[in-house]
């Protein structure tokens, strides 16, 4: 099934732990930072297909992030955030994330973006 790499930026331990666990269960090859630092360090090295990155980051916030990576961010992105209101979401939009995913999601709201991201590459149903 999925053979794409996903890169998780996600500063709160339990939930790095778990959003690892569930993405390696499904086949995912997963890379984890915790910091905004870190992501801009490893993410042009990872080769990733998927990035989900959490908005509030100890150095930086997930907008940043993307702006930062410039063209070595990976073709399919998601914010993801307890900042929930319209304007939270459209500025995601408008740093370039495809999709922006309130928290706390669903395992099944989180798979049909990454089934979105496995047709994009040609790897998906």
């Amino acid at each position: 099934m999925p053979s794409q790499t996903v890169f998780l930026v996600e500063n709160h331990e339990d939930t790095a732990r778990y959003m690892r666990f569930f993405l390696q269960q499904l086949d995912y090859t997963v890379c984890v930072a915790a910091d905004m630092t870190t992501a801009l360090r490893e993410i042009p090295k990872s080769c990733c297909d998927v990035l989900i990155s959490d908005i509030g980051l100890p150095d930086g916030d997930g907008w940043q992030l993307l702006e930062k990576l410039g063209d070595a961010r990976p073709p399919f992105t998601i914010a993801m955030s307890g900042y929930a209101t319209s304007n939270d979401q459209s500025k995601s939009r408008a740093a370039g994330y495809d999709h922006h995913l309130v928290k706390p999601f669903t395992p099944d709201e989180l798979l049909e973006l990454l089934r979105q991201a496995d047709k994009m590459k040609g790897a998906g149903p």
